[in-house]
């Protein structure tokens, strides 16, 4: 195996983590969020945490930031210059700090920004990771942007603000949680230290999201869930994504549908895919995610099938759709953007360490799948 690194930020987790904002209390803090975080009192919740510090808040992130909020964050902060970056909120406004924190260093260079990530959703596991989803709104696309630049110094995972995510909206960051999973254990960069948080997270959502879909407030299913979307953050980090996340950037960039939504629709297709025509260790790596789900066929080719069901049960269980059509998609609208679809699922970074090799005429296939 050819040198290998694994590293994550600190990470403060737990009821009492929020308190570790005390050690900033004599900095200067911008917080990058959204406006419901700042109406809702959650920045307030932080800000008197470090009540001595000089802070200042962009609040005008939106859902799939693009370049123009990245811009606008940056121009709001080059007077303050601050020392510290806060990212509090769901996958968006993580991404969009990570890209205010770059754009700001560029602009000061000789000063170091610390990026504190707080998820306000358990989903993304965008707290650790490299990786930041920046939009194009004029091509309905969205472009995964990797860089160690975007790691954040810390994380913090705090179970009581992901309390109010709404039942909805849980499920489908949860899900999200499982296909980052899933795909990082079979990924081409696939390590030990990325499976055993991968196999973790797999465990812990496995069990625990359907609470959490059964009892909002439950805050011990809130608090797993939150941990088992850093731990599957960390893995996919290490070891990539795959053909799920290549497919579901261009799909719900293009026809606007939340992204753990289609990464639920499309997993259970995907891995269909990938373990028809893969070596026996891939096989065997499906079979592993079965049993860690609590399937104990034998035989890797049925505990895969079952897996894949189970998958679909689940979605169903959740409200998810098993199609395109059943979600309220215009057909035509889909056969318009084929071609586009395509070729960006196919450009796109995840795709590269999908464990099956996979060509327009798979993408295609996989598409009419999902369509229904």
């Amino acid at each position: 195996m050819a040198s290998c690194s694994f590293s994550c930020p600190q990470i403060y987790f737990g009821e009492e983590a929020i308190t570790s904002l005390s050690q900033f209390n004599d900095k200067r803090v911008a917080i990058v969020t959204d406006d419901f975080m700042v109406t809702s009192g959650k920045t307030r919740y932080l800000i008197d945490y470090m009540p001595q510090a000089s802070v200042s808040i962009f609040g005008e992130v939106k859902p799939d930031p693009d370049i123009d909020i990245l811009i606008a964050g940056a121009a709001r902060f080059k007077t303050f210059k601050p020392d510290v970056i806060i990212a509090l909120g769901g996958g968006s406004s993580l991404d969009a700090a990570k890209g205010i924190k770059v754009t700001l260093e560029e602009y000061f260079t000789d000063h170091h920004i610390e990026l504190i990530a707080i998820p306000t959703t358990s989903g993304s596991g965008s707290e650790v990771t490299a990786y930041a989803i920046v939009s194009d709104p004029h091509n309905g696309r969205k472009y995964p942007l990797i860089s160690g630049h975007l790691v954040p110094d810390i994380a913090i995972l705090d179970p009581n603000l992901v309390l109010t995510v709404p039942r909805h909206v849980a499920v489908d960051t949860g899900m999200d949680v499982l296909t980052h999973a899933i795909e990082a254990f079979v990924a081409t960069g696939a390590n030990d230290f990325s499976d055993a948080l991968a196999e973790k997270a797999i465990a812990l959502t496995w069990r625990y999201l359907p609470q959490v879909f059964n009892d909002e407030k439950d805050i011990v299913a809130r608090t797993h869930m939150h941990n088992a979307s850093c731990m599957a953050g960390m893995a996919f980090n290490a070891a990539g994504l795959g053909l799920v996340h290549g497919m579901a950037h261009a799909i719900g960039g293009m026809l606007h549908i939340p992204h753990g939504k289609i990464n639920a629709m499309l997993l259970p297709i995907v891995i269909d895919f990938n373990s028809q025509q893969v070596a026996a260790h891939t096989r065997d790596r499906y079979h592993r995610c079965a049993q860690i789900m609590g399937i104990e066929h034998a035989v890797p080719g049925q505990a895969i099938t079952q897996m894949t069901q189970a998958i679909r049960q689940i979605n169903r269980h959740f409200g998810i759709p098993a199609t395109l059509s059943e979600l309220g998609i215009d057909r035509a609208k889909i056969s318009a953007l084929r071609a586009a679809l395509v070729s960006s699922a196919l450009a796109d970074g995840c795709t590269a360490s999908n464990p099956r090799s996979a060509n327009a005429r798979d993408v295609e296939a996989l598409l009419d799948q999902v369509t229904g």
